[in-house]
């Protein structure tokens, strides 16, 4: 070993400090720990920091609520509601909140699993400085991720985040979901189904692939479990057309035979399918008897991607034609089901395409965060059609940020 490098060892501490301690604990210790105990040892761990009343709050499947994950150690209140809480917007934001009380400080720190938020932890300290700052918010991460992992194998956080009954089709599509939100430097998607807990003919899909992001929403026709089986059967052939990588039209072709082959011909499923080139804004895509989505540039809805489509997922239709378009930094695509626009108003005429740009339109100027305008937009329509409705109302925003990652791979 050279001199240099023999003095570079020497000088490097590589003794186990406070945070360290802190943090490694939860680590080491997650592998094998049950799910019920993340808890007690979340509320031991913040009390090391000096922190007490803790709570870990989840996003309700509506996407209306934050609720109390319940568990030893833990402040197990009322629910709260995003719109109009401290924890809504530390959730919304993405980004920590401080409020002060009489007997010190209540944190809101948002659970993040990479970038789509899990929920809220609160707790309160006594005072704040920015070492507590530092720790806390990547005590933070560390539980979101865990509470992820374990997510898989049990189903006490799916029963906190279920505030209503949920039917069978519901249940399908849900386990069939990517997280409902993604945000990275280059690139941000969001999504919400509805009715939530009463889903059955919609999904969407989505992967980022290097530099592409493949994007895929589909609307099987009818409504209860044949709707759910049929979605579950058109986003299977998506994904394994998608990985084999095929291009576009490829990919409806195989998602066309295998809904045709398990259905019979009078079964169709309408979708949508594109790629973006992050780097560049190049959008591709393919449309199948889906409503064109909208273009938002500037805050503003611009126009309709119109284009050529061919017949639904499952009819036979000839072979597609891609469509292509250059994005600009900052553009947002609106992609959407038909129940969006079809239902209709309390006693009046279908909601239509302009009052969903008009709407879409007022969010944008509203809201930040393609996850907050999405919630937003998907809660404002139900409200306007009467707080009910009959189809699938399906809401995907994607927003091309340019730039580059790099840097996050690159230790300071």
């Amino acid at each position: 070993m050279a001199d240099g490098e023999s003095q570079h060892k020497a000088v490097v501490d590589r003794s186990e400090g406070f945070g360290e301690r802190l943090l490694g604990v939860l680590l080491d210790r997650a592998h094998e720990m049950p799910p019920q105990l993340i808890a007690p040892l979340v509320a031991e761990e913040v009390a090391r920091v000096g922190g007490r009343d803790v709570s870990i709050l989840l996003q309700d499947y509506g996407q209306v609520l934050l609720v109390p994950l319940p568990g030893r150690g833990l402040v197990v209140g009322e629910s709260e509601l995003i719109a109009e809480s401290h924890a809504g917007q530390a959730f919304l934001r993405a980004t920590a909140i401080e409020v002060a009380q009489a007997d010190g400080v209540r944190m809101y720190l948002p659970l993040l699993d990479g970038s789509d938020q899990v929920g809220v932890m609160v707790l309160t300290l006594d005072a704040v400085d920015d070492d507590d700052r530092r720790l806390l918010r990547r005590l933070a991460g560390l539980v979101a991720d865990i509470l992820v992992t374990k997510h898989s194998y049990t189903d006490q956080f799916f029963l906190a985040r279920r505030c209503e009954p949920m039917s069978v089709a519901a249940e399908i599509q849900w386990s069939l979901l990517p997280p409902v939100a993604m945000s990275v430097p280059q690139v941000a998607v969001a999504g919400i189904l509805e009715p939530a807990y009463n889903i059955a003919g919609d999904s969407f899909d989505y992967a980022l692939n290097d530099s592409i992001l493949h994007v895929a929403i589909v609307d099987a026709m009818g409504h209860g479990l044949d709707a759910a089986t049929m979605a579950t059967v058109a986003v299977g052939a998506y994904r394994h057309a998608r990985r084999a990588d095929t291009g576009l039209a490829e990919t409806y072709a195989f998602m066309d035979r295998a809904i045709a082959e398990q259905f019979g011909p009078d079964h169709f499923v309408t979708a949508q399918m594109m790629r973006l080139n992050i780097a560049t804004g190049h959008l591709q895509w393919v449309n199948a008897g889906h409503p064109a989505s909208l273009l938002i540039r500037d805050h503003q809805v611009v126009g309709q991607l119109d284009s050529p489509t061919t017949l639904p997922v499952g009819f036979g239709g000839e072979q597609p034609r891609v469509s292509e378009r250059m994005l600009q930094r900052g553009d947002r695509v609106l992609c959407f089901t038909d129940g969006v626009i079809e239902e209709h108003e309390t006693g009046k005429e279908q909601f239509g395409v302009e009052q969903l740009i008009h709407w879409v339109n007022h969010m944008e100027h509203t809201e930040k965060g393609v996850r907050a305008v999405v919630r937003a937009l998907s809660h404002a329509l139900k409200r306007e059609r009467g707080g009910t409705t009959s189809d699938d109302a399906t809401l995907f925003l994607i927003e091309w940020r340019a730039g580059a990652a790099d840097h996050l791979a690159v230790l300071d």
